[in-house]
């Protein structure tokens, strides 16, 4: 045999040149999308067949049913989509897949691609270095169309001459020629590969380059395109594992809805294929089953045909695929406090995309650090001792996993910001750390309020009507000012009002002021001893401190859009 290790590495190597080029195409493509492909994307969805139409669409601009599928995994982790909604869109992903098969179908076999790859690499190329982001990203697009078709034809060259190599033909042969279990075995390989190389695409340009060089036949590759479909959904079931149940249930239902469709064409899978090599043979003349040359626009056919009348079927039983999966994948009762719920570090799909679950998650920790400071209110009211004591530790603790919270984000988005981003992006990200870091200080803040309402119930210094009155005025204040917090950073950045956040603020200031002087005016006139006096200080002092985090998280999200 005349393949040695140094062909079989070569192989590889063309493999991924392949994937790199169709990697960079589609993160490339993204990002020129950036904000509009999420909005699109978001908005589009309103019912199944829109849904559908927006997964297709999505799919075959940015080549990847897997990125699609992450990024909709994505957006219902984020709360952005309904499983419902996502169904749609999923089913759409399956056809958008099969434009790359006629890509390759047509143009890396009929025409000498790689002719034309390096021209386009040296319009491409000197984009990159454009100080324009968009440029950039243009540049990238050219150049991973022209590497991916570059590693196709290295693919194509790469692979073993059977005439040379028989060997290699024996050994497939012996997986051929079993009926069904034939079907079954090819299925698996198809699966397997597709899980190993982690694209679907790159998958089925290998049975392409297989069935042109006469490896397999058209019925064993037509079986590796369906477990390539199963495959495919692989990437998304991983992303999703450290994802809420929302994100699980959507993967599954890209598997299930890919494994029922693999079912239902296995059991006419005879029937189909004839009725596919009916189309090949009006298009090429040729009848796949005897012209391997036929075979990559048959597979092409089969492909799209497949993932067409799947949708058509399924498309109608979103509703019980849809409740199928929530049995599947039940609810979990979490309602922990400062408990991550929107994003996991093993789950990246694009940059642009992740900055949407941190915006969600950072929505979270506020909500969260809003009941923590309504705890603050509990321990006001509560006499008994027990009941008051259990207050301060709940807050105690959950500032502890405020802190633990903040580092997490943190670690997240700096993630996030090792990819390439926009400008715009790049400038959210750092509004987003700032607004982590002043909620957090507010958590800071609440603890030590807590622990000089402890103070005073340990040294018997309870705190005067007037001084509770008081606190309870200047408590209602921020209160008001981290509902406005709260709103702010859900609405869009762009449709910030900074002056309500300014009216509340200098209302809080204001407070301050007037209770310092009162403060002042008592303690001179021994109206209410001084230890307690300054721990009463510290309490409304430590309120309009968290007034002023309050409104820099504001003056973060203004500053990020000027």
């Amino acid at each position: 045999m005349n393949y040695t290790i140094l062909d079989f590495l070569t192989l590889i190597g063309a493999l991924g040149l392949f994937l790199y080029g169709m990697k960079l195409m589609s993160e490339a493509l993204q990002k020129v999308a950036g904000s509009k492909l999420r909005n699109f994307l978001a908005v589009m969805t309103s019912n199944r067949v829109t849904g559908v139409i927006t997964g297709l669409s999505i799919t075959a601009i940015i080549q990847s049913s897997s990125a699609t599928t992450v990024m909709i995994v994505s957006f219902v982790n984020a709360g952005l989509l309904t499983l419902t909604e996502s169904a749609g869109v999923i089913m759409g992903a399956n056809i958008g897949t099969t434009v790359t098969a006629w890509i390759i179908a047509l143009l890396g076999f009929k025409v000498k691609m790689s002719f034309l790859a390096y021209p386009i690499i040296g319009i491409g190329f000197p984009l990159i270095f454009s100080k324009k982001t968009k440029n950039q990203s243009w540049g990238e697009v050219l150049v991973g169309f022209a590497l991916l078709f570059i590693g196709l034809e290295s693919l194509k060259s790469s692979v073993p001459n059977i005439g040379e190599n028989p060997e290699m033909l024996e050994f497939l042969k012996n997986f051929t020629g079993m009926g069904f279990g034939s079907t079954l075995i090819f299925l698996l390989i198809g699966t397997l590969l597709t899980v190993v190389i982690q694209s679907s695409s790159a998958t089925m340009a290998l049975t392409l380059v297989m069935c042109n060089n006469g490896w397999i036949s058209f019925e064993s590759a037509a079986a590796m395109v369906l477990g390539e479909n199963i495959g495919t959904t692989i990437t998304a079931n991983l992303a999703a594992m450290v994802a809420n149940a929302s994100a699980k249930r959507a993967a599954r239902l890209h598997f299930l809805f890919n494994v029922f469709g693999v079912i239902w064409v296995i059991s006419v899978l005879p029937y189909f294929l004839k009725g596919v090599d009916f189309l090949t043979v009006q298009v090429s003349g040729n009848s796949a089953f005897t012209d391997a040359g036929s075979v990559p626009i048959a597979l092409s056919f089969f492909h799209t045909l497949f993932n067409l009348f799947n949708v058509l079927i399924q498309i109608w039983f979103i509703k019980y695929l849809v409740i199928l999966v929530q049995k599947i994948v039940p609810e979990k009762e979490e309602d922990q406090e400062f408990k991550l719920k929107y994003i996991k570090f093993g789950m990246l799909s694009t940059s642009e995309l992740s900055i949407l679950q941190a915006k969600k998650e950072i929505i979270l920790y506020a909500q969260q650090t809003k009941k923590l400071f309504n705890r603050l209110k509990n321990m006001l009211d509560e006499d008994n001792d027990r009941k008051f004591q259990k207050q301060f530790d709940k807050i105690e603790i959950g500032e502890n996993k405020s802190d633990e919270m903040e580092v997490s984000i943190a670690r997240y988005l700096t993630k996030v910001a090792e990819g390439e981003l926009s400008k715009e992006s790049s400038k959210g990200i750092s509004a987003m750390l700032r607004i982590i870091d002043e909620i957090e200080s507010v958590g800071d803040s609440c603890l030590n309020i807590a622990r000089a309402m402890l103070r005073a119930r340990d040294q018997d210094k309870n705190l005067t009507p007037e001084m509770k009155e008081n606190i309870i005025e200047m408590f209602s204040l921020v209160e008001k000012a981290l509902d406005v917090m709260i709103e702010n950073l859900n609405k869009n950045y762009k449709e910030v009002d900074r002056k309500v956040t300014e009216t509340i603020e200098k209302k809080i200031n204001e407070f301050r002021n007037k209770l310092r002087s009162q403060h002042v005016h008592d303690i001179e006139n021994e109206i209410y001893p001084y230890q307690i006096g300054t721990l009463y200080k510290d309490i409304f002092s430590e309120s309009e401190k968290i007034g002023d985090y309050i409104y820099d998280v504001t003056m973060s999200i203004v500053d990020s859009i000027d």
